[in-house]
């Protein structure tokens, strides 16, 4: 779909203290402050009732916010009826109209706008086009599979050319070959329209794949907004860290600036949070999180790097999964650690023995709590 003259490119979108509140409940969306660039992609990722789609609801115009400004483009839309704000919209269930064919489907928010017929009938033809459907206009809903008919709800939801797309879980219906090529189609459609996109899922690995940033929610709050390097490398809160992948994690207290101490271990961890600054003040409740990649199995015995904190466990599992392999180690501590080692270098180390699980001291991430 090639963009024309008249197209208005992306809009910028800043929210500021949004909240929604039901009755007496907590607040479902509690405060929110985020801005949005024109033409971004940003994701809105959570477990499901920590707010992302009620965010998004409010952002078209479908929730009313209890409080807070939506500005889009710079104006404050929040009094605005969703068909006045200038927003594509795309949900999980499509919410196509069965009794007309994709054509008509994709050019209904034309006539709606009193667009005329010839120009209609050229920006649907570039519509089927972008979601590679060209030659299928007159297939009825039945008739595509549920892939195509999600194709044709993008389409239509970019026919007019809004500035932002929203998008609710798009492709939770869809089985995971047919979303893994629709997430590529989707970040191919952003590249071309350049318009901002939101898009909201609970899906972490649909999360880091498409997004120029991603806002995770919790409880009605963001807890940590960044790119998908700075959420998985350096998370600020606990939350984060257990939410987006895998995570090992070791809570103690921090006996001097750069030592944390728990029970059955002690280790040495970076003199800095995740955000940079200072790692605290000790005597502090603290907890150091290690990604499964990051931590390497040795034999009970061998020597430590220089460098390295090391932890004694006995292997209680092992688990091949054809591009990696899994560790699974019942530490001395108490604690369960995983190890994801290459499948070419899948340790010899069997089920029982005793083991060290080292890492580099750097490659530990301090956050409070």
């Amino acid at each position: 779909m090639t963009r024309t003259a008249h197209d208005k490119g992306g809009a910028a979108v800043h929210l500021t203290e949004l909240t929604k509140r039901y009755g007496n409940a907590p607040a479902a969306v509690d405060a929110v402050n985020l801005e949005i660039a024109a033409g971004e992609f940003m994701t809105l990722l959570g477990p499901s009732g920590s707010g992302k789609t009620t965010t998004l609801s409010m952002i078209a115009g479908f929730t009313r916010a209890t409080s807070g400004r939506i500005e889009v483009g710079g104006h404050d839309v929040a009094g605005l009826p969703p068909y006045k704000r200038d927003l594509g919209v795309v949900f999980q269930h499509y919410a196509l109209f069965p009794h007309m064919t994709a054509a008509q489907n994709i050019a209904f928010p034309l006539k709606q706008r009193k667009v005329g017929k010839a120009e209609i009938a050229a920006r649907v033809a570039d519509a089927l086009d972008l979601v590679h459907l060209g030659g299928m206009g007159d297939r009825l809903p039945r008739q595509l599979s549920g892939g195509q008919q999600q194709r044709v709800a993008l389409a239509r939801a970019v026919v007019f050319n809004p500035r932002v797309l929203l998008m609710d879980e798009p492709l939770g219906a869809l089985d995971k070959k047919l979303r893994e090529q629709l997430q590529g189609e989707i970040a191919r459609m952003h590249r071309d329209l350049g318009i901002t996109f939101v898009f909201v899922t609970h899906d972490q690995e649909e999360a880091l794949a498409l997004s120029d940033r991603i806002a995770v929610f919790n409880e009605g709050r963001i807890e940590q907004v960044g790119t998908a390097a700075d959420l998985y490398e350096r998370p600020e809160t606990l939350f984060v860290a257990r939410f987006l992948g895998e995570s090992n994690v070791l809570t103690g207290t921090m006996t001097d600036p750069s030592t944390l101490e728990g029970h059955g271990f002690r280790v040495a961890v970076p003199r800095t949070g995740a955000s940079g600054g200072p790692s605290g003040p000790a005597s502090r409740t603290a907890s150091v999180v290690i990604r499964p990649e990051r931590l390497t199995v040795l034999p009970a015995d061998a020597r430590i790097p220089a460098g390295h904190n090391a932890l004694r466990g006995t292997v209680s599992g092992l688990t091949y999964l054809g591009a990696h392999s899994t560790v699974t180690v019942e530490l001395d501590c108490g604690e369960r650690a995983t190890v994801r080692e290459p499948a070419a270098a899948r340790s010899e180390i069997s089920a029982g023995a005793p083991v060290q699980l080292t890492r580099p001291i750097a490659h530990g991430v301090l956050v409070s709590g």
